[in-house]
């Protein structure tokens, strides 16, 4: 049926298929919740919404779940996690589409598990993929201005999102949980929705903190953690994750042995080592205040940026204040090709070095030589730092082809041949 759905998509005039779009996508999503036996009503499914923070935070919940003794089924931007197998997530989309959603639900019903742990973003909201999915928790990290041409507005985004949390109203609703950032504008929109328990979280709550290029630590009911995870943003992450379990009745002990323990989310801030003496760092910031974020923790070390600004054909507004971003912490910019689809990889370099007034930097749209440059100018104790991708297989290039990749693989690789040069 779905192969049908699809040729049909293609038959269709697109004005024609534009206006049913509502009714294929729920169509579809209904379809596989049926094929599957409607799998989530067997487990208890919490999701992660947000615009940054979403892929960690997922991780973060699941490891204090299982560290609690649960069996746990994960899907996120990086991978899909069963118990103890892990595959990697190829589909380029941070929330499965239906089918393969409910699939997954459905091994994971099968594999005996009690909780699933999914990524929920606002594309997948806009095709409907939350639907018929039984869900009883969300957690609502942040929101900021992101894929606007998608949705037609920011407003339009943040409804998005807040439709997750409207999703909580179905069933028994009484039962169900919303936890939302406090910190965040937008949290009073996720908060109103109708449930049994609403749980706000802040910063406030987990004083004193202190982050480093190394982790950092914050303070739960009363108890001191220590994170392996550097920068502000992961203390709100595992803020989030340790107010969810504890709302679950897991022990702070549990929580605390869990998150201390946790050491690397692939792809965010994630550290390359081959011997060098700099620091290689490769992070997923996509959007001006992640990369602001992530820049900010090694703020005074010397920085070395490799970014291409956003993918091809959208958040074009937004490419001119990444250029901007990158010249207030680098010291040096090497522009590159992130995944351009079909727009000229060029014209998206040039629009983010609009925002690059003050410091040099360069056109490099090859982007393992970009890499390759960054690091024959990279000194004794700077940090070079290539942003955009993350874990992503892929870039994404014209007419659909998938070029596959990985920054980490491709960085470590270059590392190798620096040393042996």
């Amino acid at each position: 049926m779905e192969k049908l759905l699809r040729t049909a998509k293609k038959l269709i005039p697109k004005a024609l298929f534009t206006a049913l779009q509502p009714a294929y996508h729920y169509l579809l999503a209904g379809i596989g919740a049926l094929r599957f036996g409607f799998p989530s009503r067997s487990l208890y499914v919490v999701g992660v919404t947000g615009t940054k923070g979403k892929t960690s935070t997922t991780e973060l919940v699941a490891a204090i779940l299982e560290e609690a003794g649960n069996r746990v089924a994960l899907a996120n931007t990086n991978h899909l996690k069963l118990l103890g197998s892990s595959e990697k997530n190829l589909t380029k989309r941070s929330m499965l589409g239906r089918t393969l959603l409910q699939r997954f639900l459905r091994r994971a019903v099968d594999a005996s598990c009690t909780y699933a742990v999914i990524e929920m973003t606002s594309e997948g909201a806009k095709q409907f993929r939350h639907k018929f999915i039984d869900l009883d928790a969300l957690i609502f990290t942040n929101v900021s201005p992101e894929h606007i041409e998608s949705h037609g507005s920011y407003e339009n985004y943040v409804d998005a999102k807040v439709s997750l949390a409207r999703a909580l109203e179905c069933g028994a609703a009484d039962t169900h949980t919303i936890i939302a950032n406090r910190d965040d504008a937008q949290a009073d929109k996720f908060l109103a929705v109708r449930v049994g328990t609403k749980i706000p979280y802040s910063l406030s709550e987990v004083r004193p903190y202190s982050t480093s290029t190394e982790g950092g630590t914050l303070t739960f009911h009363g108890t001191e953690i220590r994170l392996k995870l550097p920068g502000e943003f992961n203390i709100m992450n595992a803020l989030a994750a340790a107010t969810f379990a504890y709302s679950r009745g897991i022990p702070v002990e549990v929580i605390k042995s869990a998150l201390e323990k946790f050491a690397l989310v692939p792809g965010r801030m994630e550290k390359i080592e081959a011997g060098q003496d700099f620091t290689v760092i490769v992070d997923y910031a996509h959007t001006a205040d992640s990369l602001d974020r992530a820049y900010g923790v090694y703020a005074g070390i010397p920085i070395i940026g490799i970014l291409g600004g956003t993918g091809g054909g959208r958040d074009v507004a937004k490419r001119k204040v990444m250029g901007e971003v990158a010249d207030k912490h680098c010291d040096y910019i090497i522009l590159t090709t992130e995944d351009p689809y079909d727009e000229n990889p060029e014209d998206i370099a040039t629009d983010v070095a609009s925002g690059i007034t003050t410091h040099s930097h360069e056109f490099i749209l090859d982007r393992r030589l970009a890499m390759r440059k960054a690091f024959q100018l990279a000194k004794k104790g700077s940090v070079v730092f290539i942003t955009g991708k993350g874990a992503g297989p892929y870039i994404m290039a014209a007419k659909g082809e998938r070029i596959p990749w990985s920054d980490a693989g491709v960085a470590h690789e270059e590392l190798m041949r620096l040393r042996a040069n």
